[in-house]
């Protein structure tokens, strides 16, 4: 068994600046933290870490060449600049929206927000254009060019051709589609695959038929469908054997419940709940954990649960467990951004660049995978228009040009993304001492590979020593700085709200 030590150091100045701000009194009267990372111990095995193309990837993949290549190195690319700070933050996986057709279908589609329609594939004839969705198209080789290998094709609405009131949406709030047009809605996926293969070379991994199927979708703000299990249950069959006969290697990927709650437990949603039990337990009527092409995983969105800690931590704790109880099933937080009040910490209104906004969300990402096991962490909409915490990067609302910007939700993504890739094991760590409340750390290991992430929400600095490890680099992402390398590391400071990311190898 190997074992790991790191000791957090604070000033005899900032241990009394500490009692007053620490919610942690016995911090306050300890200048040396010890935490011990023992690689012996494993977790889950990382599969990805993402983001999706809505809405704005079918605009901004039309924009001049150079901003939009400088965008998708944002997003994707894993080159370093001169001084060895990374160019982007190297995304694992990349979620493509396979739209409804209200775009072509225009104010008639009672979606008033034209940048939340979206392009069909099919078209009302019934025949296909492979020329619609292009500047998604064009993100998805940008994608594969800068070395994304994960694929994920997500539906929020069936096709518009194929609803029961011709529109994105419900006018009722029960599903969209008769269950005579799930084989029609099966084969219009089987065909996207192949085209979309034709078109990029790109295979799409996974495919995610319903989104949110807890919510009625009836206002019309953006496309989507509401689903009870059984009705689930009846599109993914559809699509499984539509998936064999036509030899489509995408594995169905279901859940991306609204809450996490929606998984294992009934909560306000009846039919719509228990989604781990009905899916994946082999005694229920809805199992479909033995069908070839259904991915051995559940998927939830971190909405709504993350604030208060109470409520982050429970939440998390009783998600692990119920997954656990099912051999073989892994957990994927799919989608997040901030929305809500949250409990008073932090409002999803209004448009953060800054570190208040990342911190929230470093601790939403450490929390995922901790506490749920997260296997994948994947956030909402990676190039977002609105006056909302709802991007990695902010854009004008122009549909031609405009001006982008990073926020420092999209770097401290990256102090992960960037860093801990497919196929790294998350191990163990355990403090010897007390830790603040608001530092929080985790570690991973790919071989002799060593990655630590530390959240310091604190407002002091600390001094950190890792025993019997040799630290290569460190990657900092605060107020002044964006992944900043420091290298080499002789002492590494965690600088208060700030995250940094170590990497490195046992000696």
């Amino acid at each position: 068994m190997k074992t790991f030590t790191i000791r957090l150091l604070s000033g005899w100045a900032g241990a009394l600046i500490g009692a007053v701000l620490l919610s942690s009194n016995a911090f306050a009267q300890v200048k040396k933290l010890t935490v011990r990372i023992n690689t012996a111990k494993t977790y889950q095995i990382i599969e990805n870490f993402g983001a999706s193309d809505a809405w704005a990837g079918q605009f901004i993949g039309q924009w001049p060449e150079n901003k939009k290549n400088e965008i998708a190195d944002l997003l994707f690319s894993n080159a370093t600049r001169k001084d060895g700070s990374p160019v982007g933050i190297g995304l694992s996986m990349w979620r493509f929206n396979i739209g409804a057709g209200t775009t072509e279908q225009g104010t008639a589609s009672g979606i008033k927000d034209d940048w939340k329609r979206t392009e069909s594939f099919l078209t009302a004839d019934g025949s296909y254009d492979w020329t619609k969705q292009s500047g998604q198209i064009w993100f998805l080789n940008a994608a594969k060019k800068r070395g994304v290998k994960q694929f994920l094709g997500f539906s929020n609405s069936p096709p518009v051709n194929y609803t029961l009131n011709g529109k994105g949406y419900s006018s009722d709030g029960k599903a969209n589609i008769a269950k005579e047009r799930y084989d029609d809605f099966a084969g219009y996926l089987s065909t996207t695959v192949k085209g979309i293969s034709q078109l990029t070379n790109i295979n799409l991994d996974y495919i995610s038929p319903v989104n949110e199927p807890q919510w009625d979708w009836k206002d019309g703000k953006q496309e989507g469908s509401p689903f009870t299990n059984e009705e689930i249950y009846g599109v993914v069959k559809a699509i499984d054997q539509s998936f064999i006969q036509n030899n489509i290697k995408s594995k169905i990927i279901i859940g991306e419940a609204g809450k996490i709650d929606y998984l294992y437990s009934r909560a306000d949603k009846g039919s719509r709940g228990m989604q781990i039990a009905e899916f994946f337990k082999p005694q229920s009527p809805r199992y479909i954990g033995n069908l070839k092409t259904v991915a051995q995983t559940i998927t939830a969105h971190s909405y709504f649960t993350t604030s208060p800690k109470q409520t982050l931590i429970k939440g998390r704790t009783t998600l692990a467990d119920s997954v656990a109880k099912i051999p073989g099933l892994s957990f994927w937080q799919s989608e997040y951004c901030i929305l809500g009040d949250n409990d008073g910490e932090i409002k999803g209104n209004g448009r953060d660049l800054g570190m208040d906004a990342a911190l929230y969300v470093a601790k939403v990402i450490h929390t995922d995978i901790t506490v749920a096991n997260a296997t994948a962490w994947q956030w909402w909409l990676a190039i977002s228009p609105y006056d909302y915490k709802d991007g990695l990067i902010y854009i004008d609302k122009n549909k031609t040009d405009g001006n982008y910007y990073a926020s420092k939700m999209l770097w401290v993504l990256g102090n992960y993304s960037r860093f801990i890739k497919p196929g790294y094991v998350r191990f163990d760590v355990k403090p010897t001492t007390e830790l603040p409340e608001k530092v929080m750390l985790s570690a991973y290991k790919h071989n002799k590979q060593l990655t630590v992430v530390i959240i310091n929400a604190d407002s002091e600095d600390y001094e950190l020593e890792i025993e019997k490890m040799k630290v290569d680099a460190a990657y900092e992402t605060s107020e002044q700085n964006e992944l900043k390398i420091s290298k080499p590391v002789k002492k590494v400071k965690v600088k208060a709200r700030s995250v940094l990311t170590l990497t490195g190898s046992a000696r």
